[in-house]
């Protein structure tokens, strides 16, 4: 009442001051007349749907993002239940699910699984040596195997240094018939403009993720945080050459027996396995293998003539 107060007093020209349109005065009022004349429901006067049909509705529309209400009353005769597409329209309005023109896409989850045969996020993370010497190590993570590449370790990462990395990448990639469409990489000022060239130049998109929005590279951070609990958080580091082959013989047990739960707690491939002998001198069906000098066992099942095959 007040803002239609003052633009009665001022000029058509001077509306510009207020922080509204009267547009939205106008939607405002429409709204306040809407929950004047709106009467909550009692219950009376009719028999609601029955619960198992309410669900139905909304597992169809959630599961079928682009089916409208019509659809979702074909769909609900075929399995021999019988709604209007009134009672559709209300029953996905009062869970906030609208029609099907902007009910949303899919979920970034439902996104991101079918995009994954294209994506490869990178990233940085650093590992303090037992001299107090900084180093920084570049990985790319391919996720839709779930598997891991260590690019390059430096003390010095500079804009050079990354770029020539990234074209050891892209050279390997080719090498092993692997084809990636986006490239997931953070705003760190070391990845430079001749960094995403050598990407483009391989036809693969840099996408870049918003400012300080870590979450937006989620695999490779879960990544990190994975090495580090299970590896650099349990070894000195002395230099460079000792890091390089901590994360070789590291990323091979990753790579090869570590259960992925995307992969339905599945390793991408069996390693090598080596054989245990019980007390009594019998081969054990559980085999062994120590990683890092026994800070990660990995035990298997089968038959010591297959391993020994």
């Amino acid at each position: 009442m007040v803002l239609a107060a003052l633009a009665k007093l001022l000029s058509r020209e001077r509306w510009v001051v207020f922080l509204v349109t009267s547009a939205t005065l106008l939607r405002w009022h429409r709204e306040l007349i809407a929950r004047r004349w709106a009467y909550p429901w009692t219950g009376r006067g009719g028999r609601g749907l029955d619960e198992g049909i309410v669900a139905l509705v909304v597992r169809l529309a959630r599961e079928n993002r682009r089916w409208g209400y019509l659809r979702i009353v074909g769909e609900c005769r075929n399995l021999g239940v019988r709604v209007s597409a009134t009672s559709v329209r209300r029953i996905l309005r009062r869970d906030g699910l609208g029609p099907a023109p902007r009910r949303g896409g899919p979920a970034w989850a439902q996104f991101l699984r079918t995009q994954a045969s294209g994506l490869l996020p990178t990233d940085f993370f650093t590992v303090e040596t037992v001299g107090l010497t900084r180093l920084y190590v570049l990985f790319v993570v391919e996720v839709q195997r779930r598997a891991v590449f260590l690019v390059g370790i430096t003390a010095y990462p500079t804009g050079a240094w990354v770029a020539q990395q990234a074209r050891n990448l892209v050279m390997d990639l080719e090498v092993r018939g692997h084809r990636f469409r986006y490239l997931i990489r953070d705003r760190d000022a070391r990845f430079t403009a001749m960094f995403d060239a050598v990407f483009g130049a391989a036809g693969i998109e840099v996408v870049k993720i918003p400012p300080r929005a870590p979450r937006a590279n989620a695999y490779a951070e879960r990544w990190v945080r994975t090495v580090r609990t299970e590896c650099l958080d349990w070894t000195l580091v002395w230099n460079q050459r000792r890091l390089r082959r901590v994360l070789t013989e590291y990323l091979r047990h990753y790579n090869m027996v570590w259960p992925h739960r995307s992969l339905d707690l599945r390793p991408l491939r069996l390693a090598p396995r080596l054989t245990l002998v019980e007390p009594s001198g019998r081969e054990s069906p559980v085999q062994r293998v120590d990683v890092l000098g026994g800070l990660i066992l990995q035990r298997h099942l089968g038959s010591g003539a297959d391993l020994r095959a």
